[in-house]
């Protein structure tokens, strides 16, 4: 059984910084994909990144330059660095694993104020 469980979501003002972090249990997250994805009021969930098992990354436009998505194998812990934050970064974000189930953690709540 995996758990996937975000924290560090909260209140950025334009221009500020967040960092995400995800727990996972029931997986080992040095041998899986893993990924951010976020999805604002009235539109569809979109990937922000991906780190693959060997540590290779994948951005969305949107994120290059401003996010950075790492892993801690002795935590077992993903994360999502996110600097340079727009207003239009507000969402609910979202930890996923990258199999066959895939797996989803709750969301964590990031709000970015003008």
């Amino acid at each position: 059984q995996v758990q996937l469980v975000e924290s560090g979501g909260g209140l950025a003002q334009a221009g500020g910084s967040l960092r995400l972090s995800c727990a996972a249990s029931g997986t080992d997250v040095s041998r899986v994909a893993m990924g951010w994805y976020r999805r604002a009021p009235e539109k569809e969930r979109e990937l922000v990144a991906i780190i693959e098992s060997r540590g290779t990354t994948i951005y969305a436009n949107f994120a290059k330059g401003r996010f950075t998505i790492s892993r801690d194998n002795a935590e077992n812990t993903v994360s999502l660095q996110m600097n340079s934050l727009k207003p239009d970064d507000t969402a609910v974000y979202y930890c996923t694993q990258l199999t066959v189930p895939q797996w989803w953690g709750q969301g964590t709540q990031v709000t970015v104020s003008s």
